[in-house]
């Protein structure tokens, strides 16, 4: 792009804050889309980034409708909404008209900009794909938490976190994909977001898809510790799933090697508990009433019956963090042992590896 990007983050919650965050510290230019007293206290207040070596409140541009902001050609949509709400976001965001350099109106948002899929599991592309032209998907390895309205914590240090990109369906112009990604990587990784091009996204996706399978737990537990059968049971059997189906995966070793470069350490941030769960922790602790495990255990559990191979246990975390969600539990609301009798899982499963 011969213009600098803007990076427009549709439904900033924990991930598209703190990216938007990290990215205006190094002065680019970021609008986060937010909603609720999320959206207000950073209006009113600014974007407070914890991280484990810093603290700082940025005063960063926030729009909670397409009517306040003016896009153009030189913007870059983020989808870093939830999937349940991804598409109602563009939807709205996908109308919105687009610019050029002078003013002239050129066109829808989803016809013309890139969108990039930040979004856990991988119904989000093809979420996208129906409403917009050039998707890409993004593998999010990014430990951020949003409890507080208008404070996001990121746990990565120095480094903040891995983001392999790749175009999902099909491009026209190749060349074109591969300067925005290397645009994209070149206004991220300064801030510590290291951008890796793949042609293999979707695979990186289902192996973070496996990983995601313990989100159910950590939402319902709060504390994992002592039920690290469950977790290994719900990995193995997403692991077959995904297999019998025939979908490419990443492997463990280059997974590990991709999402372990040096100088990314995952650290207590000063003034909060060690314990600290992801997305779907996140959604109960916050009360939202709705949760992603649809879009996580429950790919697993959507697969399974596709192709007749089952998977009871996911299908089973399904269900339990949708009811959760809906009753407005909080973590921690059923112990390891109920989950286990709930589940069905013998004793046998109860010794960890």
């Amino acid at each position: 792009m011969d213009h600098p990007s803007r990076y427009v983050f549709l439904g900033a919650g924990a991930v598209g804050s703190a990216l938007g965050g990290l990215l205006a510290r190094q002065g680019r230019q970021v609008l986060l889309v937010a909603r609720g007293e999320h959206a207000r206290v950073m209006t009113d207040r600014g974007l407070t980034l914890r991280c484990p070596d810093l603290t700082e409140t940025l005063a960063v541009p926030v729009a909670t409708a397409t009517d306040q902001a003016r896009l153009t050609v030189d913007d870059v949509l983020v989808l870093t909404a939830k999937t349940p709400q991804a598409a109602e976001v563009l939807d709205s965001w996908g109308d919105a008209p687009v610019h050029d350099r002078d003013g002239a109106e050129v066109g829808r948002a989803a016809d013309v900009l890139p969108v990039l899929v930040a979004l856990n599991g991988v119904a989000g592309e093809e979420i996208a794909l129906r409403r917009a032209t050039r998707v890409f998907g993004v593998c999010v390895w990014f430990p951020t938490v949003l409890i507080e309205p208008g404070e996001v914590i990121v746990r990565g240090a120095p480094l903040r976190g891995v983001f392999h990109v790749g175009r999902y369906g099909h491009s026209p112009d190749p060349a074109a994909d591969r300067d925005l990604l290397a645009t994209v990587s070149d206004d991220w990784d300064p801030a510590g977001c290291l951008v890796r091009p793949t042609d293999a996204v979707m695979a990186w996706k289902y192996r973070k898809l496996i990983a995601n399978t313990g989100n159910a737990l950590e939402a319902l537990l709060g504390d994992t510790t002592g039920a690290e059968d469950i977790a290994k049971a719900a990995r193995a059997e997403a692991e077959e799933v995904l297999d019998a189906a025939g979908l490419a995966v990443v492997g463990k070793e280059e997974a590990r090697a991709g999402w372990e470069p040096e100088g990314l350490e995952f650290l207590p941030v000063p003034g909060e508990p060690a314990q600290l769960g992801g997305s779907s922790w996140q959604s109960l602790m916050r009360g939202t009433g709705s949760i992603e495990t649809d879009y996580l255990n429950g790919e697993i559990a959507l697969t399974a019956r596709r192709t007749g191979h089952p998977a009871p246990l996911n299908a089973g975390l399904t269900t339990l963090a949708r009811r959760a969600a809906r009753d407005g539990l909080r973590p921690g609301s059923i112990t390891a042992d109920d989950l286990r009798r709930t589940l069905g899982l013998g004793r046998a499963a109860q010794t960890p590896a």
